[in-house]
């Protein structure tokens, strides 16, 4: 309606324009030149005539102006000026707003005008708007009728088009319209009606007589048609926009068919809508395109390209950037049609590195709708925890586990679902922070990330609400998730250190499993020793517990918080029939949700392997010290071998001094071993674990820490993986060490039973002979013991020591032997403290025997 109001008001204009023009004689001719006269005006209010280089409408005025002036006009050009100020100073409702365009327009009709006076033109020089333009505008149509077969005329006409070319004669639209008389000569099918099949292919519709041949995959025309190859050939490329068209939309039509299944997805399903926006954008093009086509074919005299004539060129040009769009449209349907989410946006997003801005633009439209559900995703994920991915298409993968397993194994990274525009480092993070929250809200049962997580979006600015991300928008992603996780990642360690004292637990842990409360030790040991000297199947657990109370009572231990006593446990581990209670008696931790994500089964279970170790070398230091015990009273069991002859006496003293040698080298080299790995590799590695804690970030940098104390404690202690054959010496040592032990408890349990029975024959003698004379009494008795009794345990007692001293010499041997290859083995350890160990056990065992009195 609105159109058809125009072209009437315009006509209007026309004729009131042609009626002033003309007088009585020439009113005959109104009719004859209305319709001409109506095409000329439509095509002038058609054109896109604009100055070729920027002007404002002061300098068109002036140069309007100079013109006059250079044409010796000067009074024309006075009464131009003053009509140019009225009209520049007219403003407000109704006023002119575009008068640079007016101006422009004028001065390109008058230099039309003044060309047209000059050429030899058969159309007549009277003018039909010259009260628009002193002097009057020429009339530029010709008189008489043509039809569709009319040849071209003179080479001279110029065809009345407002020449702003640089082409005064029109030559170029001379030979164009030329080229159009002998196609129509030529082809049994208007243009027409080819432009109108064309339009039908781009929307996937087969027309008279252009059709889809799937034989070759392409819109063709039959040969049958008679039609020039040049013709054939454009209209060929013209359908390649609908051969294009149809792999589009067969793509949206499959995947929609499909949805919602998991090869689709939402990521898809938004791939899909954005490819259907842009083809509703496209028909709203075929739209407009087929109205022009509907308009009737112009004459061979008329302009081929004015008007709204719609020719295969003109439509050509049209296809220009709906062929660049549905060429790159057909391109990423083929590259994601196996592809879905995350993987999918990846794709998508390498077309977009582009040159054109047409391309960027476009690309930036349709990743922005694709890309919506994943940042939704990311959101969901990072301000709430909330793993929304039905269809697994998001970068983070959930899978059900149990609470303590939930750090570890609760989620992971998918990196085949991760967009190329989403950094490594900035996915992790992502993966983190929610983590964290469902950490906090599984795990610690605790509620207050929600306010952390919505202070987190309110400091960058980014509402928490759907929509508040996109694609472009990967800096404001990155500080909304730098400012979550640090909030966020803040807030879980504030619960771990203050609501359950994780530091607390890690330092109970080393006290009483890595038996750094030396008073406790000492004492457990002491009560349970004779306990764990059974056999392992006859110790009763309820019974080892309680000492393992009576042990906490009578040391410091007892100021301990309860709930960590309550934790610490007697563990006995799995044993056989010849086992004793050494071998399987062990202590455990129970660390309950969430310091089990810490404490896992696997690590407690490498704690219990370095209690192990060191309950052991702590058992063996113990059976020295009992051997010291035992050693150091010998002196009220020598009287009676230093009275036998000579042979005994260097016999006994030589095994004595033997058991003492053999007991201070060991004991030296249990000492430094001990030293070694109480100081230098647990208390060590405790003070870097503990400024690491507090250093630490989030959960992933204490797991971190702790990981990196336990496997230093563990390699530095001789249980890791390279030192295997290290430990199994080290441990035939500490067996050879007790069994030292047993050796000197014989030897002076033997000793104390031959000074008990030459005490227990001196009795018998003096009651036999108390009748006698004291003198004849003690001289008879003495004479009477060495007679009978002291020969034999004389020789009972020497036989007794050269088995021991036998006995000690092969301990001590295969002790040098064990020590010997020990150290050996230290100089090709990795870790560098065991050098350390090397250096003191090698200068410790070499003074000690290069100074055996020290």
């Amino acid at each position: 309606m609105e159109d058809q109001r125009v072209l009437d008001l315009v006509k209007q204009l026309v004729l009131r324009l042609l009626s002033h023009s003309r007088n009585d004689s020439e009113q005959s001719t109104i009719s004859i030149n209305t319709d001409k006269a109506l095409k000329y005006a439509m095509r002038i209010l058609g054109s896109r005539m604009t100055p070729s280089i920027s002007i404002d409408e002061a300098a068109m005025a002036e140069s309007i102006k100079r013109h006059l002036v250079n044409q010796g006009k000067s009074s024309d050009a006075l009464t131009f000026a003053d009509l140019y100020t009225k009209f520049s100073s007219k403003s407000g409702p109704g006023s002119i707003q575009n008068k640079l365009s007016i101006l422009y327009l004028l001065k390109v009709i008058s230099e039309d005008r003044r060309k047209e006076k000059r050429s030899d033109s058969r159309v007549p020089s009277s003018a039909f708007l010259s009260s628009t333009v002193s002097g009057g505008l020429p009339v530029l149509f010709e008189i008489d009728g043509g039809s569709r077969n009319q040849k071209p005329p003179d080479k001279g006409w110029s065809g009345g088009v407002l020449l702003v070319s640089k082409d005064p004669d029109n030559l170029r639209d001379i030979a164009f319209r030329e080229f159009a008389y002998l196609l129509n000569e030529e082809s049994e099918v208007s243009e027409g009606a080819l432009v109108r099949d064309i339009l039908y292919a781009c929307q996937g519709i087969n027309g008279r007589y252009v059709k889809f041949d799937k034989s070759i995959d392409a819109y063709v025309i039959p040969e049958s048609i008679k039609m020039p190859r040049a013709t054939r050939i454009m209209v060929r490329k013209l359908c390649e926009l609908g051969w294009l068209f149809r792999k589009v939309k067969g793509y949206i039509s499959e995947s929609m068919d499909g949805f919602p299944t998991e090869d689709v997805g939402t990521v898809g399903q938004a791939f899909c809508t954005a490819l259907q926006d842009e083809l509703a954008a496209y028909y709203k093009l075929l739209a407009v395109l087929e109205a022009q086509s509907m308009n009737p074919i112009p004459l061979v005299s008329e302009t081929p390209n004015s008007g709204n004539y719609l020719s295969l060129r003109r439509l050509s040009v049209w296809f220009a950037e709906p062929m660049v769009k549905m060429r790159l449209m057909a391109v990423l349907v083929d590259s994601c049609r196996v592809l879905r989410g995350g993987t999918m946006a990846g794709a998508i997003h390498m077309h977009a590195q582009h040159g054109d801005p047409l391309v960027q633009d476009f690309m930036r439209r349709l990743l922005r709708r694709v890309c919506s559900p994943l940042f939704e995703m990311v959101r969901s994920w990072v301000l709430e925890g909330e793993l929304d991915d039905i269809f697994a298409e998001f970068f983070v993968l959930g899978q059900p586990v149990k609470a303590e397993s939930l750090w570890q194994e609760g989620y992971k990274l998918h990196a085949g679902m991760l967009p190329s525009f989403i950094p490594q480092s900035l996915a992790q993070r992502i993966l983190r922070t929610g983590k964290s929250i469902n950490f906090l809200r599984v795990c610690c049962e605790d509620q207050g990330w929600a306010d952390t997580a919505t202070e987190a979006a309110a400091v960058v600015g980014t509402t928490t609400r759907r929509g508040g991300l996109g694609y472009g928008e990967t800096d404001a992603l990155e500080s909304l998730v730098v400012e979550a996780a640090k909030r966020i990642d803040k807030r879980l360690m504030d619960v771990m250190y203050k609501r359950y004292k994780f530091k607390e637990h890690c330092l109970a842990i080393k006290r009483y499993l890595l038996l750094g409360q030396g008073d406790f030790v000492q004492y457990l040991m002491d009560i349970v020793g004779p306990e764990l000297s059974e056999p392992a199947n006859t110790i009763s657990s309820f019974k080892l517990v309680g000492l393992l109370e009576s042990a906490i009572r009578a040391s410091n231990a007892q100021y301990e918080d309860r709930d960590i006593l309550d934790r610490l446990r007697v563990k006995m581990m799995p044993h056989g029939t010849g086992d004793r209670g050494w071998d399987v008696f062990s202590l455990e931790y129970d660390a309950r949700v969430p310091l089990n994500t810490v404490f896992t089964e696997s690590v407690m279970a490498r704690y219990l392997r370095i209690f192990n170790f060191l309950w052991k070398l702590r058992r063996v230091e113990h059976a020295l010290i009992g051997a010291w015990k035992t050693m150091k009273p010998n002196c009220i069991s020598s009287h009676f071998f230093l009275k036998q002859e000579s042979s005994i006496k260097l016999l006994f003293t030589s095994t004595l001094r033997r058991c003492q040698v053999l007991w201070d080298e060991m004991n030296h080299f249990v000492s430094n071993l001990q030293y070694y790995i109480m100081f230098e590799v647990l208390e060590v590695s405790w003070s870097n674990f503990a400024n690491e804690m507090d250093a630490a970030k989030d959960l992933d940098d204490l797991l971190a820490a702790h990981e990196k104390y336990l496997l230093s404690t563990v390699e530095k202690a001789l249980l890791g993986e390279c030192s295997q054959a290290l430990c199994k010496t080290l441990f035939v040592l500490f067996d050879l060490i007790l069994r030292f032990r047993s050796h000197a408890d014989w030897l002076y349990e033997g000793i104390h039973e031959l000074q008990a029975r030459t005490v227990d024959s001196s009795v018998s003698s003096r009651t036999r002979g108390r009748s006698r004379s004291k003198l004849n009494n003690e001289t008879s008795g003495y004479g009477t013991w060495a007679g009978g009794g002291r020969k034999a345990l004389t020789q009972q007692a020497g036989e007794f020591l050269r088995n021991m001293q036998e006995d000690l010499d092969t301990i001590g041997k295969e002790y040098s032997s064990l020590l010997e290859g020990f150290i050996a083995q230290l100089p090709v350890q990795q870790h560098v403290d065991l050098k350390f160990l090397l250096f003191r056990l090698d200068f410790t065992e070499f003074y000690n025997r290069q100074h055996p009195s020290a």
